[in-house]
Order: structure tokens, then C-alpha cells, then sequence
């Protein structure tokens, strides 16, 4: 089967932990707001459509006559199918444990920038994004990367244990990159202090499984979206 992946063309956002998955795992999928012609409102046409479960916001998966919506549900379920997540069910819930907890940090790095309203510009709320950025790169950044600091036993493991990558260490990588774009300073401060975490990030971007994504124009770069660079709101 080939699915079809809804997300909004230009930026990898969420959409792009939902894109590491099919890539590295060698699943056909298309990337439907990128079709010739498509553009927003082509997106936001479909996902208004009938559907039994329609998704709430992109990403969505559709699969067959199913619609997935929210990033941690479908990789659940594409950790499932292509084997992409332990085979046990303890084993696939702790990863969709820990794929929820990445999800609670991304939706914290982007309320840096818009910390008081998402459809108003960050011009709007500089002051706010300030304190939220502080609280953010002193407090929480440390928080979350010690926890998975301390579930990594070593430079060379993975979040699930065993000697095989699942779609939860490609998520931590891409959660990793993101911080390392819109915050280098913070980052360069307290690599050291997450060894394993940047190991996991190095052997991640080194996935024999990966390099011709990360070689083709697939691959969206960092701009807009959850992650962005304000020089203001970075520091060591």
C-alpha cells in the first residue's frame, strides 16, 4: 500500500516526524500537498472531506479507507505494521510514551515564539516570547533531554533498548535538530551534559537507511514552523 501524507508543503514541522518514519522504514507514500497544482487550500479541502474520523489538523495519514490523525497515532500505527516499534504491546506503548512526551516538548519550543496567541505575529509578542524563551532554554530544555539522557544506557543505545532503531529515536533526533537550529547557543552550552542524547543525534543522521532522503529535496529546511531561529531568544 502507498499512503498518502497530508501536511502543510514548505515547512517540516510535525509532519516531518510522521516523513522520518516512512523514509527510513522504506515506505511508499506520497506527499499530497506537494502534487502538482496542489496549495493550501488543497489541503485544507481534503481535510474537510467526508470521512468516518476526520483528522483535526495536519499531519494526517490516510491508509486505505482509514484517516490517522495526531503525529504519535500514526506512528503507532506505522510502528506496528512495518515494524518500526517493538513487537510486544509493553514495547509499543512505552514508545508511544515517549513519542507523547517528545510531542509535549515540541508544542513548549513553539510557544517560545508564540507564547500568548499561534495566529498572531511574534511582533506581537516579543516581550512574552522573551520570558517564555528564558524559562524554556534554562529550565525545561535541561528537563526533557536529562530524562531521555538517562533512558539512553550509553552512546550507543537506543530509546527502546535492543540494537535496532525505532521511530522514537528518529523523532528525538529530529526534536534534537530543531533545538539546535533555533537555539545554538543554548545547546552548544549543555551538549556535554547529554552525551548520549547527541550520540543518539549523530547515529541518526548517519542511518544508511536515511541518506538519500537527506540528500534529496525532500527534506525541508528549518524556517518557519515549531522551530524557529530569533537570535533574541537564544543564549548560553
Amino acid at each position: 500500500m502507498t499512503y498518502d501524507l497530508w501536511y502543510w508543503d514548505g515547512i517540516p514541522g510535525r509532519g516531518e516526524f510522521v516523513r522520518l518514519a516512512l523514509e527510513a522504514g522504506g515506505i511508499p507514500y506520497r506527499e499530497r500537498a506537494r502534487d502538482p497544482g496542489a496549495d493550501e487550500g488543497t489541503l485544507i479541502e481534503d481535510m474537510r472531506s467526508a470521512r468516518k474520523h476526520p483528522p483535526f489538523a495536519p499531519p494526517y495519514l490516510v491508509a486505505g479507507k482509514m484517516t490517522l490523525g495526531q503525529t504519535a497515532n500514526i506512528l503507532l500505527f506505522l510502528g506496528e505494521k512495518h515494524g518500526l516499534a517493538p513487537e510486544s504491546l509493553e514495547g509499543r506503548l512505552w514508545v508511544n510514551q515517549l513519542q507523547l512526551t517528545i510531542a509535549d516538548m515540541v508544542a513548549e519550543a513553539h510557544d517560545t515564539h508564540h507564547p500568548i496567541s499561534a495566529s498572531d505575529y511574534y511582533e506581537d509578542q516579543k516581550e512574552e516570547a522573551a520570558r517564555r524563551a528564558r524559562v524554556f532554554r534554562e529550565e525545561r530544555i535541561p528537563k526533557f533531554l536529562g530524562y531521555f539522557e538517562r533512558l539512553l544506557d550509553g552512546t550507543d543505545a537506543w530509546l527502546a533498548g535492543g540494537g535496532k532503531w525505532t521511530y522514537v529515536d528518529l523523532s528525538l533526533y529530529h526534536l534534537v535538530d530543531g533545538l539546535l537550529y533555533a537555539f545554538p547557543k543554548r545547546m552548544a552550552t549543555v551538549a556535554a551534559d547529554y552525551p548520549n542524547v547527541f550520540a543518539l543525534h549523530e547515529r541518526v543522521t548517519a542511518l544508511p537507511e536515511l541518506q538519500a532522503y537527506f540528500a534529496s529535496g525532500r527534506r525541508l529546511p528549518f524556517g518557519e514552523g515549531i522551530f524557529r531561529r530569533y537570535r533574541e531568544l537564544d543564549a548560553a
